[in-house]
């Protein structure tokens, strides 16, 4: 996946906003008490790669907002890299608040395929991805993205 990113000269899509970040950590708590273990991932993104995963503004699904071209586990976590699209006023408004500082949170949307119970802690050792969202407060607050580059 990385080098069909590499293919695609940064900043190429006129009008868009091109973002990267973490939208899981592993092995961190989020403020419902879930934690995604190391290749929670694996499976669905072999089904479906990154173009299986929607990118949504606040969970809301008549508000796709971009593409993800890369979406991979790494070392720290679910690594996503995307573009920010300007075909509706919801994108243009996403990415407005994205390069204004106001909009950074990342949060998965998903079912879990396999979990099990540490205390009050759910340990979550496969999921199925379905969608990355761009909010305002994410549920695991280290999931963040920034702005690489803005297209004008």
């Amino acid at each position: 996946m990385r080098a069909a990113l590499a293919a695609r000269p940064v900043g190429t899509v006129a009008g868009g906003v091109e973002i990267a970040g973490y939208a899981s950590l592993w092995g961190v708590a989020d403020l419902d008490g879930d934690v995604v273990a190391r290749g929670a991932f694996a499976d669905s993104l072999g089904r479906t790669g990154a173009a299986g995963v929607r990118m949504l503004h606040q969970h809301e699904a008549r508000a796709v907002v971009g593409v993800w071209d890369t979406v991979v586990e790494d070392a720290r976590g679910l690594f996503v890299r995307g573009r920010i699209e300007d075909w509706s006023a919801e994108a243009r408004f996403a990415a407005a608040l994205a390069r204004a500082g106001a909009l950074d949170g990342l949060s998965i949307g998903f079912r879990a395929a396999r979990a099990r119970r540490e205390g009050r802690l759910r340990v979550l050792s496969a999921v199925a991805l379905w969608e990355v969202s761009l909010v305002t407060f994410p549920m695991l607050p280290g999931a963040r993205f920034g702005v690489v580059q803005e297209v004008i």
